[in-house]
Order: structure tokens, then C-alpha cells, then sequence
């Protein structure tokens, strides 16, 4: 069989399913290719993935027996003005699929010595803005130990939503600092879940980068990040928070979140819900936050406006 990939979100970024899909035709003696319509030609299949809901679907033509399109962008529409995640109707990886070592040659220069994959799935928070809980359930748990997705690679990129509320994370910890790779926490830990026994093993690890967020204004997390930063042993430059906003907080709760992260020597990182719609000085706010250099020599947002120099 002939097969072909479509990465719909572009190749900014590795597309796991697709990785997984690669390397599941290859061992079974199929042909691989990314689809392109200028010379692919036709094929049995062609997989169309996609991520992110405000991406552009495909616009061309597919010369293809079959196409299946699968992944979150697709699957997530308005309803009275809230975007819902259609799981029914949502199309899942076989399990030899799914737990098949992922065909890194597919992003080479994403995967140079670096593995990508996921310990867990699920979330208990169900926040309003994300899909995870209605996509992969509101608990985490466990779905591979490191070793499905990681062959002694230098650095590991983890994808969990929430590791540390998966009732087996020192194991997987464990596994990670046995590892002896450099570990970067991609969607962020949860600094309410950190104790003493989850601390001492992180503390071990070697980080690349360790990212927090602190999504919803109304949870009091400085005490928290606080009890961190005095207790780890990690680099304070290695460690980042993302910030919500344009989500059910105002300015002022942006600003209060900002300002304590950096005074905490911890790297906010802003982030914004519905970015097409957001106000200008959100926008604004992430611009002066996200450009390090903007964000070390100015001060206060109050004296940031691109407009006056």
C-alpha cells in the first residue's frame, strides 16, 4: 500500500499520531511519504491530521482511495458560543498504532537526539478553556513507561497534561532519572501537586526546562511557587510559567500574575484564549511579556506601548 501524511498545522512542531501512523505502515511493508499533490500521486491512504481548531483545513485536491482525518482540530466546534470537543465522532489510534515506536525520521529537524511522547493522559482540573478532560478524562493515568517512546535520546520532551496527578508519577520520575536525559515538562507541572517525595526526584532530574501555568487568577499559587523556589535545587532560568489570560480575568489579575512570577525569578509566559478577539492591550501584554528583551528593559506594562517608541 501506498501512504500519505498530511500535517495540516504545518511542520512546526512533531505530529506524534503521525509519527506513530509511519512507523505502524512501515513494519508492515507499506510505502511512507508526506502527501503532496504535486507529485505524490495517488495513494491507498492518506491520514490528514490536525491540532489546533484555527487552523486552515487542507485546500487541495487528494489523489487517495481513502482519507481519515483525525486529531482535536477537527473535532472541536462552537455551540452557543463555547467550543466543545466532539469525542464520539473523533478518530482514535489501534492500540498497535498507538504504542508503537514513534518514526522520528519523519521531523529530522525537530528529533535530533530528542524524543517526544507522552507517561500520561487525562487531567482531574476540567478547565473551561481546555479539551484534555473531555478528550482523555478527568484522570490522569498512566499510558506507556519511557522506554515506548525513548531510545536513549539526550533530551525528552514530555507532552502529559498533568503527570503529577497520575497516581504512578514517582515511578515515572523514576524512570525519568534513570533516563540520565535532559527532561523538558512542555505543557507544565502543576506546583499544587509538588510534595517532598515528587520534589526530591525532580529535583534530580536533569532539566532542560521545567514550565509551570497559572491559568485561573483566583487560585493564590505565589505561596506555592514559593515553597518551590526555596526547596529545589534547579536553575531559576530554567524555570518558566504560562499565564491564561483573555479567560475569565482581567487586566489587573494578568498584571498581578506577571509581576509576582517575575519577582519570583520564575519566566512568565503569556498565553491568550481567543487571541483573534482579545483586547488590544492583552495583546499587548503578551508581546511585552514573550520578548525577553522588551520584558527584562521596561519595567512596567504601564510604560510599554509600541506606539509611543
Amino acid at each position: 500500500m501506498k501512504i500519505g501524511l498530511i500535517d495540516v498545522d504545518g511542520h512546526n512542531f512533531p505530529n506524534l499520531p503521525l509519527m506513530k501512523l509511519s512507523a505502524y505502515h512501515k513494519a508492515r511493508g507499506n510505502s511512507v511519504e508526506w502527501y503532496n499533490p504535486m507529485w505524490s500521486g495517488h495513494c491507498d491512504i492518506v491520514y490528514m491530521s490536525k491540532v489546533f481548531s484555527f487552523t486552515p483545513d487542507y485546500p487541495y485536491f487528494i489523489n487517495a482511495d481513502r482519507i481519515i482525518r483525525g486529531g482535536t482540530g477537527y473535532h472541536i466546534h462552537l455551540v452557543d458560543g463555547t467550543e466543545v470537543y466532539d469525542k464520539k465522532n473523533d478518530i482514535q489510534l489501534p492500540a498497535e498504532a498507538e504504542h508503537i515506536y514513534p518514526d522520528y525520521s519523519l521531523y529530522p529537524e525537530f528529533t535530533k537526539d530528542t524524543a517526544y511522547g507522552f507517561l500520561t493522559r487525562g487531567c482531574p482540573n476540567n478547565c473551561g478553556f481546555c479539551h484534555v478532560c473531555a478528550k482523555e478524562g478527568c484522570t490522569a493515568y498512566k499510558v506507556a513507561d519511557l522506554s515506548e517512546f525513548w531510545n536513549g535520546q539526550k533530551y525528552i520532551k514530555l507532552l502529559d497534561p498533568n503527570l503529577l496527578a497520575c497516581k504512578e508519577h514517582l515511578d515515572l520520575l523514576r524512570q525519568l532519572l534513570d533516563s540520565g536525559a535532559y527532561i523538558d515538562f512542555t505543557q507544565g507541572l502543576d506546583v499544587r501537586l509538588i510534595n517532598e517525595s515528587s520534589l526530591k526526584l525532580i529535583n534530580g532530574l536533569k532539566i532542560k526546562a521545567l514550565h509551570f501555568a497559572w491559568d485561573n487568577p483566583r487560585q493564590e499559587l505565589k505561596s506555592k511557587f514559593q515553597w518551590f523556589i526555596n526547596n529545589s535545587t534547579i536553575g531559576h532560568w530554567k524555570l518558566g510559567a504560562y499565564v491564561l489570560t483573555n479567560f475569565n480575568s482581567t487586566h489587573e489579575q494578568d498584571l498581578y500574575r506577571v509581576y509576582t512570577l517575575r519577582d519570583l525569578d520564575i519566566a512568565p509566559y503569556v498565553m491568550i484564549y481567543d487571541k483573534e478577539h482579545a483586547p488590544r492591550r492583552t495583546r499587548l501584554l503578551q508581546r511585552w511579556v514573550n520578548n525577553k528583551k522588551i520584558f527584562k528593559t521596561v519595567k512596567r506594562f504601564e510604560e510599554y506601548d509600541p506606539k509611543m517608541g
